[in-house]
């Protein structure tokens, strides 16, 4: 984003008064509190036949506050989401803003030692879950003596256990005082917890300062849209109710508990519009072409090749069934997609754009690209954002079509940190130039335009004969051939070079493509030491839902294939 008074903030405070005027300091419950009011009977959130105005959102997320406020629970007190997607999941984050809380989101693929492991890490000390995770948690709940307040959201075939207070029975009794506000009220510097796992290493919580995290999604507008920042509440609730105003219904087809799925819904709340999920839990393609036309979606927010190719075979397999022509965004962040894949969807899904976004959970922003019918983007092909620019690992900046690989960074309004980890803190988060930059660890180079060619993170490159070669390179080069569906690629073990290429590939259909042919596929577009030199097919690369890939569990299902010690 452009910084509304031309310069980016240089402190980690990010000072609130750039050139003449004053903006205004973000709290996201202020904000959805002054919408609910403008607006109380507009959808808020939608899934399936449950659709909840802004005035159910407001009063439920009171009702839940006020009970953890009653529960013990200070000023900042982490309250963990263990829950599918759907609207318990936002009012959940809507209710520790408004107590002085921090949310806390939680993979809800974790097993029992991964759940101990990120509620004690992140000092939970409130846990909203799904019913259905009541068995591994009470594995584990003698574990977690920081937890004062267990709150079980029931569902079909599984009701709140006896330990846990059900809560929809919360939400129910809306407080006599409204707006909840907590003794220690609300603050511009209340914290987002993010859990990232990355690619490596056990997951991080990103701290994210509510009115950094208010900003650098818009504050209140959607560059995608053309819609500039607001500086004030009044000039968002001014831009709301004016009689031309688009209400966003955003369709978030990915998890809720990632980045992308999450600050897509804040985006679409932060216009007083609805966000919608699936009524499934497994992805159906044919299941969100149906909720787009019948909700007349205007954005759908999905991750990648994992969502998009079966969207692009449900429309294949039935040409002309839904009408799309409400959507005017898809938009992606977080795991790249092809070109051919993106003028397929387009192909289909005339009025819309697809914005592809190059960032992470503490780096939002460093890249972005943007097709529309026969004008698509080039795979892994991103504009830098304007407050990016690309770093050697000295600090000393990547000249455009130099031909020199650096690592992706963003300045301006970024995360305090790591929770309770300053030493990852202080290698991700640099002084550099006089600014303090967020530098997550991806490698591009910087294109004679100033386009990006990124190469990958750096914690999965693999070292061939002195040659470093960046998975994702040569992964988006095999996903071109016809007969991949999937592709990642993982350093084993060679002799001579010390690692050897090993592609694992999931095919296209029944097709069985052969390490020759693919190897000569990858050799057409790239050097000869990134051709692979072993293959193992697959049945499923089985990508999380944030389409983001294990690197370890796949070298090792690699390793096993090809009888190499794990």
């Amino acid at each position: 984003m452009t910084y509304r008074h031309g310069k980016p903030p240089t402190s980690q405070n990010n000072d609130k008064h750039m050139g003449e005027a004053a903006v205004t300091a973000w709290t996201f419950a202020d904000v959805w509190e002054a919408i609910a009011a403008a607006q109380p009977d507009r959808p808020a959130q939608i899934q399936g036949p449950r659709v909840l105005t802004w005035a159910d959102f407001d009063a439920r997320a009171d009702a839940l506050a006020a009970d953890l406020i009653a529960a013990g629970l200070g000023r900042q007190a982490k309250v963990a989401a263990f829950l599918f997607n759907g609207p318990e999941y936002l009012e959940t984050y809507f209710a520790a803003f408004k107590g002085g809380f921090a949310p806390v989101n939680t993979n809800y693929r974790y097993g029992p030692e991964e759940l101990v492991y990120l509620f004690d890490n992140a000092d939970a000390e409130a846990i909203v879950f799904h019913a259905g995770f009541a068995e591994v948690l009470e594995s584990v709940r003698p574990r977690l003596p920081k937890v004062k307040r267990w709150i079980a959201v029931a569902e079909p075939g599984h009701a709140a256990p006896d330990w846990a207070a059900d809560y929809e029975a919360i939400v129910g009794k809306v407080p006599a005082q409204r707006p909840v506000k907590a003794p220690w009220g609300r603050s511009v510097d209340d914290l987002l917890l993010l859990y990232t796992g990355g690619t490596t290493g056990m997951p991080k919580g990103v701290m994210w300062r509510q009115d950094d995290l208010f900003n650098v999604i818009g504050a209140g507008g959607n560059a995608a849209l053309g819609l500039l920042p607001c500086v004030s509440v009044e000039e968002l609730i001014g831009r709301i109710t004016a009689p031309d105003h688009l209400f966003p219904v955003s369709l978030v087809a990915c998890p809720l508990m990632h980045g992308t799925g999450q600050f897509s819904a804040f985006i679409a709340l932060n216009q007083g519009g609805a966000v919608a999920t699936l009524p499934s839990r497994k992805f159906d393609a044919v299941e969100l072409w149906n909720e787009a036309e019948r909700l007349k979606a205007t954005a759908i927010v999905l991750v990648g090749l994992a969502f998009s190719t079966p969207m692009l075979e449900a429309l294949e397999a039935n040409p002309g069934r839904w009408d799309l022509s409400n959507i005017r965004a898809m938009s992606s962040s977080g795991s790249m997609w092809s070109q051919e894949n993106k003028r397929g969807l387009l192909s289909h899904v005339t009025n819309a754009i697809i914005y592809d976004s190059l960032g992470s959970s503490e780096a939002v922003g460093l890249g972005a690209s943007a097709s529309a019918p026969g004008m698509e983007a080039q795979t892994a092909a991103f504009m830098l954002g304007p407050n990016c620019a690309v770093f050697t690992e000295e600090g000393r900046r990547v000249e455009a079509g130099s031909g020199e690989r650096g690592m992706v960074a963003v300045t301006g309004f970024l995360p305090a940190g790591y929770y309770k980890d300053p030493e990852k803190s202080a290698k991700t988060f640099r002084e550099i130039e006089g600014q303090r930059w967020s530098v997550p660890g991806d490698w591009a180079e910087v294109n004679a335009d100033g386009s990006l060619k990124l190469l990958g993170r750096g914690s999965v490159c693999i070292n061939t004969g002195g040659e470093k070669v960046f998975p994702e390179e040569v992964e988006e080069a095999l996903k071109t051939h016809p007969d991949v569906r999937d592709a990642v690629v993982v350093g084993v073990a060679d002799p001579r070079f010390g690692e050897r290429i090993c592609a694992v590939v999931e095919p296209e259909g029944a097709a069985v493509p052969g390490l020759q042919e693919l190897s000569d596929h990858v050799r057409s577009q790239l050097a000869g030491y990134k051709v692979p030199r072993e293959l193992v097919l697959v049945e499923t690369i089985g990508r999380a839902p944030n389409g983001k890939v294990d690197y370890k569990g796949v070298k090792d299902r690699a390793l096993k294939a090809l009888g190499q010690p794990v």
